[in-house]
C-alpha cells in the first residue's frame, strides 16, 4: 500500500483525525487529499471595490480547503447533543460530549486559549424564552471568532504537514475497493491504502452522493434549511449575546406548528457571501479583535425541510430557491423587514435612509418572490416572538438577507464505528449527514481515528 491510512477532505474531521493519528502513532504513513489550496492560499477575490459580489471561481476560497468550509466562519463550537449532528447516536451521548470537550482542549493548545467558554446553564434567559413560546436549547459554547480560529488552524498545519503527505488541490474522483484496502484516484494519479477516511463536508454532498452510488452503499435521504440571514443592531441582542454569545432559539409557528430556529449568530459581526457548487447564499462571520468588529449583530432564521415520496432531493430543492434568488439579484438579495410586510420590494432609496447599515453589498429585492410562502410566513411569526425576548427585532429596518441555505448530505448507511458496509472505509464529517457542526465534525475525526489505532 502507497500509504496506511488516506484521509480525504481537509475539513474539521480531517484535520482531528491526522491530528490524533499522528499523536498516537507517527510512525504511520499518512496522506490528506484537498480539493481546496492551503491554508495562506486560501484568498476570496471579493475586495468590496474592484471585486463587489461572487464571480464563481473554479475553487471556492471560501468553501474549500485546509480547514474546510468553517476556516472563516466565526469559530463557535458547540459542545451539546442537542444539535449539530447525530454523533451521539452511533457513539453515545458521554463519548459524544468527552470528544467535543478533547477537540476544546486541542484548540486552547494551539492559540485558543484565552477565548470564551460560554454556558446555558443556569440563566434566566431560558425561562424568559418558554413564556413566550420560544425554546433555549442546552449548550456549551466555545467562540474563538473568525481570527482565533484562522490562527488555530496555521497551528495545526505546522504540526501536521511534516506528519503526514498534504495533496491540496487535489480533488478526488473516485475510491475503489480493492483486495485488503482502497484506491483513491486523483487526476495526478490513484494512491492505495489499507483504511480510507473521508470527510468532505457539505460543500461535497454531491461527490459523496456519486460515491456511494458507485460502491453500492445505502443512503437516506436528510434534510434541507433555508431561510434568511437576520442583521440588526447589536444593542437589541446585546443581554443574549453579552451572556451567551450563541443562543439557539426554536419557535413552533402556529399556522403549520413548523420549527423555526435560530442558527450561528454573530454579535458585532459581518454578513458574508457564500459559494456552493456554483450558487451564491448568504453566511455570517464574527471576530474576537474588538477592531474588527461591527455596530451589527447577525444570524440566521432556518426552517428544516426533509422529503421522502415521491420527491427525495432535499438538496436539490434547496439548490432550486437558492438559484431563483441568485438569478433576480444577481446573488444575495437584502430587503427591510418593514418593506417585506408592507409587500413591497426594497429599493436602493429605501435601504440607504434605513437606520440599519448593511455589512454586505447585496441586491435589494422582495424576498417573497424566492421563498415559498409557508417558509416566509414562518420566518415572519419567528421575528415576532423573537421581537418580544428582544424588542426591536421587528423594527422596520431590520434586514434580511436571502437565502440561506443549509444543505446536508444524504445520510450515509453507517455503523456504530462509523465504518461503512466496506471494512475500513469511513465516513465521518458533514458530509456523512451525521454531523452538522464544527465541534460535532473534529469529534467524530477522532472518533475514527482511535478506532483505527483499536483505542475506543
Amino acid at each position: 500500500m502507497d500509504y496506511d491510512v488516506i484521509i480525504i477532505g481537509a475539513g474539521p474531521g480531517g484535520i482531528y483525525a491526522a491530528y490524533e493519528l499522528t499523536r498516537e502513532h507517527s510512525d504511520l504513513k499518512i496522506a490528506v487529499f484537498e480539493s481546496g489550496n492551503e491554508l495562506h492560499n486560501r484568498k476570496c477575490p471579493i475586495d468590496g471595490d474592484k471585486v463587489k459580489s461572487c464571480i464563481g471561481c473554479k475553487n471556492c476560497s471560501i468553501m474549500s480547503g485546509f480547514g474546510g468550509a468553517g476556516a472563516f466562519s466565526d469559530g463557535k463550537y458547540n459542545i451539546t447533543n442537542d444539535f449539530g449532528g447525530t454523533l451521539y447516536e452511533y457513539i453515545g451521548k458521554e463519548k459524544a460530549i468527552s470528544l467535543m470537550e478533547y477537540v476544546d482542549k486541542i484548540n486552547l493548545e494551539h492559540g485558543g486559549e484565552g477565548t470564551k467558554l460560554y454556558s446555558t446553564a443556569n440563566t434566566s434567559i431560558k425561562k424568559v424564552c418558554m413564556q413566550n413560546k420560544l425554546k433555549l436549547l442546552d449548550a456549551s459554547v466555545r467562540h474563538l471568532g473568525t481570527d482565533i480560529n484562522y490562527v488555530v488552524l496555521e497551528n495545526l498545519y505546522a504540526e501536521l504537514k511534516d506528519k503526514a503527505d498534504f495533496r491540496f488541490l487535489t480533488p478526488v474522483r473516485h475510491i475503489e475497493v480493492n483486495d485488503g484496502g482502497f484506491r483513491v484516484i486523483t487526476d495526478n494519479g490513484s494512491y492505495t491504502c489499507s483504511k480510507c477516511i473521508v470527510s468532505v463536508g457539505r460543500s461535497g454532498s454531491k461527490w459523496m452522493e456519486s460515491v456511494c452510488h458507485e460502491l453500492d452503499i445505502e443512503t437516506k435521504s436528510n434534510r434541507v434549511d433555508l431561510g434568511v440571514r437576520v442583521e440588526l443592531p447589536a444593542e437589541l441582542f446585546s443581554h443574549l449575546t453579552d451572556e451567551l454569545y450563541e443562543s439557539k432559539i426554536v419557535y413552533r409557528t402556529e399556522k403549520f406548528e413548523d420549527r423555526v430556529r435560530t442558527f450561528c449568530m454573530n454579535p458585532r459581526g459581518s454578513v458574508v457571501n457564500e459559494n456552493t457548487n456554483g450558487i451564491v447564499t448568504v453566511n455570517g462571520h464574527s471576530y474576537e479583535d474588538p477592531a474588527k468588529q461591527t455596530e451589527n449583530t447577525n444570524f440566521a432564521l432556518l426552517v428544516s425541510k426533509h422529503f421522502s415520496e415521491p420527491f427525495k432531493d432535499s438538496n436539490g430543492y434547496g439548490e432550486s430557491i437558492a438559484r431563483l434568488s441568485n438569478m433576480l439579484g444577481g446573488g444575495v438579495i437584502v430587503q427591510r423587514f418593514g418593506d417585506l410586510i408592507r409587500g413591497r420590494r426594497t429599493n436602493h432609496k429605501r435601504l440607504d435612509q434605513s437606520f440599519v447599515t448593511p455589512t454586505l453589498k447585496a441586491e435589494p429585492g422582495d424576498l417573497s418572490l424566492v421563498l415559498p410562502k409557508r417558509i416566509l410566513d414562518g420566518i415572519i411569526e419567528m421575528i415576532y416572538a423573537l421581537d418580544k425576548i428582544a424588542p426591536g427585532t421587528a423594527n422596520d429596518d431590520t434586514l434580511l438577507y436571502g437565502v440561506e441555505v443549509k444543505f446536508y448530505n444524504m445520510e450515509v448507511s453507517l455503523n456504530e464505528r462509523l465504518e461503512t458496509k466496506y471494512e475500513g472505509l469511513y465516513m465521518i464529517g458533514d458530509g456523512s449527514g451525521v454531523t452538522h457542526s464544527l465541534s460535532h465534525a473534529s469529534a467524530s475525526g477522532v472518533f475514527v481515528a482511535r478506532e483505527i489505532l483499536g483505542l475506543n
